[in-house]
């Protein structure tokens, strides 16, 4: 089992920047792929991040790419999600989840565990 908790979401202004952190606890950290995905009212849940278990491979959706850095402290059993130049359209509740797929995925499905989500609000 991992335990996930997500923390940093707020309301910013357009522009500004915010970085979340996801704190996992239970099974070796670094086994785990990790996934960063958003969910807008009235909108699918999507893929903004993934990073690998070693942290060596990443993937970034194309509407965050150059905005957003992902990344992990395997020995915090933390994953951060910095995002900057924020947009309104960024607007969503974000979750990190872990899959036991060590490189990560894009898909929701492959994700045993997931965090309780947390709300980022940009303002125009």
């Amino acid at each position: 089992q991992v335990q996930l908790v997500e923390s940093g979401g707020g309301l910013v202004q357009a522009g500004g920047s915010l970085r979340l952190s996801c704190a996992a606890s239970g099974r070796t950290f670094s086994d785990y792929g990790v996934g960063w995905f958003r969910q807008a009212p009235g909108k699918e849940r999507e893929s903004v991040s993934t990073i690998s278990g070693s942290g060596r491979t990443t993937f970034y959706a194309t509407s965050v790419k150059g905005r957003f850095t992902i990344s992990r402290d395997n020995a915090k059993n933390t994953v951060y999600l910095q995002m900057t130049s924020l947009k309104p359209e960024d607007t969503a509740i974000y979750y990190c989840a872990a899959t036991s797929l060590v490189e990560g995925s894009t898909i929701a499905r492959r994700y045993n565990y997931w965090g309780q989500g947390t709300q980022v609000s940009v303002s125009s």
